[in-house]
């Protein structure tokens, strides 16, 4: 449904109710991320988890969680042989959510393996979370490592044996039993959904999953180089802002789901430690900015604007003192979980009172507000172990990031319509002012600027076989009409004879009004001077017939006076002066006549 459809429906909502969803929704992300800022604690485990991981012949892919344990002791562990010493200190793990929460301390995880017959052969261990920084594996049988690896954001490229986007190593597995033996250690949330897979399957889902990254970080670089190109051309900084956010969020996908890693920056291990950080800093300082110049207006007060654009001067100040390490991670990740949404919030009420004012662009936030807030809820969730770790749970907040972006983008479709819309208006006031400096208030003629510029577009083409006729008109009593029944009658009277004139000229023809009852006609693209003189003819026969005005019959005259382009020149100025002179010559002969210019003296 179009936020077009949603607004008629939005009015009809308590103002209370919007604000209400919108608000619970980001208060909903606020509480979420400051709560997963600071837990420590996992959920407990569940009872019964089974004692080992089989694999069978029969599934190639086979889901790790269930089966595995975490140490749960007070000896800190040195390596895998005091973790096997210590084996029964090691525990299931809290139900199929696949996450511990945040752990500052690396934690040791245990996996008893027994292979069937029929299923040996190469299987593939992948944990689909790239930010953990550092995996340390030992596969274990009979006492004797038989492969190790290590994995993870934080090792080197040369140092890895496979260089995919998450921890992946591939394993040789024989019948028998194993004991897998990991170690895993993040600076964020250690979300662990590891599937024991068979080469095939787990090429086939890792090549959908580079898919639909391909594709999301694809549509975001078009909506970036969208937003520039748009900010060259228009030079509108709320395209440069976009851009800004619409960065921030691009890099912290690539480091959340280890594009970034893979193929932009894996060469320099230092971007990786402050990918995340900067990025999500970024997207911040985007946000503040790009929704104070959206809803920018006289409704919006002072101190609203500095405190939206010191939001974005903090973000930037943070995220410098993270790179300088002067911020720890932690008060980093702390500040992030509520520089994040307090754009949206600060703007909640202006976007608001938009929407229900019928503003698409208000509307457009609050929707692009509820996405985020939910898309957040989500990813908190998973972090906390309250929503198990499932394709769509895993990458909803990206989604709901990417939806954010486009209806963003809806935001500056709408802008650039409205500048749009507001050229137009401009372009068309300018031509009505333009209208109004060559056109007669009263009758709609064209005055004297306007007839200037008609005969400067018509004389320059006048020649023998095509005359231009100049005629001066003037009515015969309109003075005693206008002194008996005042100016109101006159007025109307002028509007009467202008209507007649032009209804008995061609639509190619122009009628002006020079003065109080003074017209001039011109007329282009006469055969010959006996086609000028019997237009003239026929304009003073027009005013044979009374004029109704009023309800009354009111009748005046018309004397006109002509003269022709070329035959008696092609000056504007002097063709209406010849003009003049024998319309003024046709009342001195009794009014009511038409006269021809006397010819130029050779």
């Amino acid at each position: 449904m179009s936020p077009s459809v949603l607004v008629p429906r939005l009015r009809l909502l308590p103002a209370r109710w919007l604000a209400w969803l919108v608000g619970w929704c980001l208060g909903a992300a606020v509480w979420g991320v400051a709560a997963s800022a600071v837990a420590q604690t996992p959920t407990p485990s569940v009872q019964g988890a089974p004692a080992e991981l089989v694999l069978g012949p029969s599934a190639p892919s086979v889901a790790v969680w269930p089966a595995l344990r975490r140490y749960q002791g007070d000896t800190p562990l040195r390596d895998w042989t005091q973790a096997s010493l210590l084996r029964d200190n090691f525990v299931p793990m809290p139900g199929t959510h696949a996450t511990l929460g945040l752990q500052p301390e690396p934690v040791w995880l245990h996996l008893p393996l027994r292979v069937l017959p029929g299923a040996e052969g190469v299987w593939v261990l992948d944990i689909d979370y790239p930010p953990l920084n550092h995996v340390s594996l030992y596969l274990v049988r009979n006492d004797m490592v038989v492969a190790q690896d290590k994995m993870g954001s934080r090792v080197p490229r040369d140092e890895r044996r496979q260089p995919a986007r998450a921890p992946t190593t591939q394993l040789t597995l024989s019948e028998g039993q194993y004991d897998l033996w990991l170690q895993v250690q993040t600076s964020g949330a250690m979300v662990l959904p590891m599937t024991l897979s068979r080469p095939a399957v787990f090429y086939a889902r890792t090549l959908d999953e580079q898919m639909l990254q391909g594709l999301l970080t694809g549509l975001a670089l078009c909506l970036l180089c969208y937003s520039l190109a748009q900010w060259l051309s228009l030079r509108d900084s709320l395209f440069l802002k976009y851009g800004l956010l619409l960065s921030g969020s691009l890099a912290f996908s690539l480091h959340m789901f280890g594009v970034g890693r893979q193929y932009v920056w894996g060469a320099w291990p230092g971007v990786e430690v402050y990918a995340s950080g900067v990025a999500a800093l970024a997207a911040a300082a985007g946000s503040f900015l790009f929704i104070e110049h959206t809803l920018r207006g006289p409704d919006q007060a002072r101190w609203w604007r500095l405190a939206m654009r010191g939001g974005a001067a903090l973000c930037g100040a943070v995220a410098l003192g993270y790179v300088l390490g002067l911020l720890p991670l932690r008060v980093v990740t702390a500040l992030m979980s509520v520089l994040g949404v307090v754009p949206a919030l600060m703007g909640l009420r202006g976007a608001f009172r938009r929407a229900r004012a019928g503003d698409q662009v208000g509307l457009t936030l609050l929707l692009a507000w509820a996405v985020y807030g939910l898309g957040t809820a989500v990813m908190i969730g998973v972090i906390r172990g309250w929503m198990p770790v499932n394709f769509w749970t895993q990458h909803a907040f990206q989604f709901s990031a990417t939806l954010d972006m486009l209806l963003f983008m809806r935001v500056l479709g709408l802008r650039t319509h409205a500048m749009a819309q507001a050229a137009l208006q401009a372009r068309h006031d300018l031509g009505v002012m333009a209208s109004l400096a060559h056109t007669d208030p009263l009758t709609g003629l064209p005055n004297r600027r306007g007839l200037n510029a008609a005969l400067a577009e018509v004389l320059p083409h006048a020649s023998p076989g095509r005359l231009v006729a100049l005629y001066a008109l003037d009515l015969d009593g309109f003075k005693p009409v206008n002194d008996r029944f005042g100016h109101d009658v006159g007025d109307e009277l002028l509007v009467a004879v202008a209507q007649r004139l032009r209804a008995h000229i061609r639509s190619s023809d122009l009628v002006a009004r020079v003065g109080g009852d003074e017209f001039v006609l011109v007329a282009h693209g006469l055969p010959d001077e006996r086609s000028a003189h019997e237009l003239g003819l026929k304009l003073c026969d027009a005013f044979v017939s009374p004029f109704e005005v009023l309800g009354a019959p009111v009748r005046v005259g018309l004397t006109a006076g002509y003269a022709l382009a070329p035959v008696d020149g092609h000056d504007a100025v002097d063709l209406l002066r010849r003009a003049d002179a024998a319309m003024y010559a046709g009342k001195q002969a009794g009014k009511q006549r038409l006269v021809r210019a006397q010819p130029v003296p050779v």
